[in-house]
């Protein structure tokens, strides 16, 4: 499966948000330095969707807000 993903990083708390089919707001306390919002970003996903860790990939936009993530378990 294969989402869109708008990063708030450095927020007060961590939360995914779904706002349209395909499309999440995930909100991160991490901050956006050495990839920590990243790692952080995919953690939340995986236990979100309720899948492992390694099975959610970022294919695209890995240093913008706007990510295209890829979910294959």
């Amino acid at each position: 499966m294969r989402i869109y993903v708008r990063v708030v990083a450095g927020a007060s708390s961590n939360v995914v948000t779904e706002i349209v089919q395909g499309e999440y707001r995930v909100r991160t306390t991490a901050i956006a330095e050495r990839g920590c919002a990243n790692m952080a970003v995919m953690r939340q996903l995986a236990a979100h969707f309720g899948v492992a860790q390694s099975c959610v990939t970022i294919v695209g936009g890995a240093t913008a807000r706007v990510k295209i993530i890829d979910i294959d378990c």
